[in-house]
């Protein structure tokens, strides 16, 4: 499996039903072993934060343990929505 960026937003998106992610490969040299992601799904409505990044993980189960450092912010539609109105 070749992790990117481009492959956990595609995953996310898809298994998240999320409507907005955003991903970006924190390492160095961009080799893919570090992430920080931002996911908007209408699945995590209801559902405390530590809920919501269990979604995440589950999602990415197979390819945590090939990744060093993952930071991830996850808001519903309505939370994005009031967020970018800052």
């Amino acid at each position: 499996m070749e992790l990117s960026a481009d492959y956990l937003r595609q995953k996310l998106q898809r298994d998240l039903e999320a409507e907005h992610v955003e991903v970006e490969d924190t390492t160095l040299n961009r080799c893919a072993t570090s992430f920080r992601v931002l996911v908007v799904s209408a699945k995590f409505e209801g559902k405390p934060l530590l809920q919501r990044h269990r979604l995440v993980n589950e999602c990415l189960a197979e390819e945590l343990p090939h990744i060093h450092a993952f930071e991830q912010k996850t808001l519903t539609p309505e939370q994005w929505t009031r967020e970018r109105r800052k």
